[in-house]
């Protein structure tokens, strides 16, 4: 379903022991990866231009090493990423004892290959269904009458946050 290649130099994962439990460990780097690839949602954080935060879930699919969303060209994250490519991901479990949940923090670049868009398209619609089948044209995912612009997240610092016995807080740094 996803594509999760091994990583030879899979990054160390650091525990916070301020916010863990004295007994946590930091989830293999694999396990994360896993994680991410199989979240069906994900909440995105942008920063409109006067500085206030933008916060909106949206479906997204993971392919080497980077998360990958589309959105339509003048919706509001589209236009806070024109400004200010900064971004941060976030999914998991809505719940307080158990799961764990993922922030994937990164700068957002544009896709605009039509190969590379095809083979993400093709992973859309493998993870989320027909409703998700988009064409490519001139570097945008196209789905009825409208267009989207696509865009990859390749991770700079990832947090992982374990709920229950035992809680803790864990750090990836990827760049």
């Amino acid at each position: 379903m996803s594509d999760v290649p091994d990583t030879p130099a899979a990054p160390e994962g650091r525990v916070d022991p301020r916010y863990s439990d004295p007994q946590a460990g930091a989830p293999p780097w694999r396990e994360v990866e896993r994680l991410i690839a199989e979240a069906e949602l994900f909440w995105i954080s942008t920063v409109r231009p006067d500085g206030r935060p933008h916060v909106t879930p949206l479906p997204a699919v993971w392919s080497s090493g980077a998360l990958h969303f589309c959105t339509g060209p003048e919706e509001r994250k589209a236009r806070n990423l024109a400004e200010n490519p900064h971004v941060v991901l976030t999914t998991g479990v809505n719940s307080w004892a158990e799961g764990y949940d993922v922030t994937v923090e990164g700068r957002a670049e544009r896709v605009t290959d039509d190969a590379r868009l095809r083979g993400l398209a093709a992973l859309w619609e493998e993870k989320y269904g027909d409703f998700w089948r988009f064409e490519v044209r001139e570097g945008h995912f196209h789905h009825g009458p409208g267009r989207a612009v696509v865009f990859s997240v390749a991770p700079h610092t990832v947090f992982g946050f374990g709920k229950g016995e035992p809680f803790s807080q864990t750090r990836w740094r990827l760049a």
